[in-house]
């Protein structure tokens, strides 16, 4: 057990006025225990309690370490698996519940009255993860560096003919070879107008002069996964994307330089939109600036016009403004970054100067 950061969670469990809850989230488990699982349809679950009298709840099919630093309770196929459950819960006291947790493993607990009410209390697991301690950090780091790394080595793949598609082909070979696990999510590259879509999937779209080559890319190591945008032109780059570049990156920039303890993660969004609205693209910034990152390309929370979460120190999430102008082009540019003791740390060192590559 992470016994740290299972007292952050119960900490967080009090401050809801709950002493127990039952965790699904295999990546939430892994979090707190160290052990990763995909249960598939079979039930997986860790209950927590204020007491420390603990269950790890699993099925004879899983392996787990001998030693986990927690009482295991396991079960077949053909075990009834909410009576197991049910017996282990305090049942004069409300259970908080996994939003994860399926309707078929839910509601016979409900029925059966297994706990004094039941009360969605994930975001207690959810802001804890979202502060990473010092293991964490580095991890992040390294796994940023690597993507830094890559990015070099992306933009040599664009060339006259080369299409979408056959540049993200190359991209998982060059990710291992400098030591990363995989992607952290498929990796998006957009060329001319196709990147005016912020989710446009690479196809047989072949680069030409003067188009804009968005990579959207990110990779994991070690259980901890990167995220970066840089947006590149192609042999030549017009007056006004130059204009527009300019505007995005200003718009990054200016929101980071406004991160630190305290700070309302709205206001962050509402410096670079304000900034993009000011120059004339106000209608072309179609999404939030920014969301939380770490065991999870997209874990809780967000940096938009509806978070009104305080920064705290150890927090990483993106920093993404854009403009996307259909039929013509699209730009982005993203980083991760870490709120420290006094500020921020800008986890991706890649430059933000506008290249034109070719």
């Amino acid at each position: 057990m992470k016994q740290n950061r299972v007292n952050r969670v119960l900490k967080a469990l009090g401050d809801m006025g709950l002493s127990q809850m039952l965790i699904v989230d295999p990546m939430s488990i892994y979090y707190l225990t160290g052990v990763y699982i995909a249960p598939f349809e079979r039930f997986y679950g860790l209950y927590l309690r204020a007491d420390g009298k603990h269950v790890y709840f699993l099925n004879r099919l899983f392996h787990v370490p001998e030693d986990v630093g927690i009482e295991k309770v396991w079960y077949s196929d053909t075990d009834p698996v909410t009576d197991l459950i049910a017996g282990r819960l305090d049942k004069d006291t409300p259970l908080g519940v996994d939003k994860d947790l399926r309707a078929s493993f839910l509601l016979p607990l409900i029925d059966r009255k297994a706990a004094a009410g039941f009360v969605n209390a994930s975001i207690a697991v959810d802001r804890t993860r979202g502060v990473k301690d010092a293991e964490e950090q580095e991890l992040m780091r390294t796994a940023s560096l690597i993507n830094d790394r890559a990015m070099a080595q992306f933009k040599t793949l664009i060339h006259d003919g080369v299409t979408e598609k056959e540049a993200a082909d190359q991209m998982l070979k060059i990710y291992q070879d400098l030591g990363a696990d995989g992607f952290s999510f498929e990796p998006l590259v957009a060329f001319g107008a196709n990147a005016a879509d912020p989710h446009h999937a690479p196809d047989d779209t072949a680069v030409k002069p003067g188009d804009c080559v968005l990579f959207d890319v990110g990779c994991i190591k070690d259980g901890y996964c990167s995220d970066m945008t840089r947006t590149f032109y192609y042999k030549e780059v017009s007056g006004e994307h130059r204009k527009i570049y300019d505007i995005v990156r200003s718009a990054n920039e200016k929101a980071i330089s406004r991160i630190k303890p305290g700070v309302l993660l709205c206001e962050l969004d509402k410096a670079a939109r304000d900034l993009i609205t000011e120059a004339g693209y106000g209608e072309y910034f179609t999404h939030r600036l920014g969301h939380f990152i770490g065991l999870a390309e997209h874990e809780y929370g967000d940096v938009s016009s509806a978070n009104d979460w305080k920064a705290e120190p150890g927090m990483i999430f993106s920093i993404e403004p854009g403009i996307y102008l259909s039929g013509d082009t699209g730009v982005r540019v993203e980083d991760l970054v870490l709120v420290t003791e006094d500020g921020c740390e800008v986890l991706n060192h890649y430059s933000k100067d506008l290249e034109v590559i070719g």
